[in-house]
């Protein structure tokens, strides 16, 4: 993939978050399906704050042992956050965080059937959703991974708030992370 600019990434990130809000609505429109209710709990918020924080520790020591991830992951944050500045990161968190949620969790999840059934093939999509080339494997697995955590997690609790909040803020820390570790470009 050839480098995109901050403008070209910032219109993607909205186009594919307003794509995959229309892809949730169509469904439900045309399927039977009964979304995953969503409703502000303070505790359940909390707890996908706990889960982010989770979540980032085991990617940090994922990304440290796995040489493979380690490659995958920069290769795809590269490519994604380089070009931004540190305010731009809130869509990072926010718009995959919101649009892909209510599709995968809130939508497919109870579509593919509310058991680990429609955990694993929610996953799964949410999983080769993130694949952008032949090398990203273990990027994709972990993705589908951290999917199976949020499904379970919308699941256990009831609420499609916990991996809302838990996917805005494992991207928006995560990007922060990676962000700041890079070193500044020459003057």
């Amino acid at each position: 993939m050839q480098p995109m600019s901050r403008s070209q990434i910032l219109l993607v990130l909205g186009v594919t978050a307003i794509v995959l809000l229309g892809i949730a609505k169509t469904w439900t429109y045309f399927g039977a399906v009964q979304i995953l209710r969503v409703f502000w709990n303070p505790v359940d918020a909390l707890w996908g704050l706990g889960l982010s924080v989770g979540i980032t520790i085991a990617s940090t020591i994922i990304y440290t042992l796995w040489d493979d991830y380690r490659k995958s992951a920069d290769y795809y944050l590269d490519l994604i956050l380089r070009p931004l500045a540190l305010p731009d990161l809130i869509w990072i968190g926010l718009l995959p965080g919101l649009s892909e949620e209510l599709l995968f969790r809130g939508v497919m999840l109870p579509e593919f059937g509310l058991d680990w059934v429609g955990v694993v093939l929610s996953s799964l999509c949410f999983g080769a959703m993130h694949l952008s080339s032949l090398k990203q494997w273990s990027y994709v697995m972990w993705a589908a991974f951290i999917g199976a955590v949020f499904a379970w997690s919308a699941l256990i609790s009831g609420n499609l708030l916990v991996p809302i909040v838990a996917h805005i803020f494992t991207n928006l820390i995560s990007a922060i992370v990676w962000k700041i570790r890079q070193p500044s470009p020459a003057s």
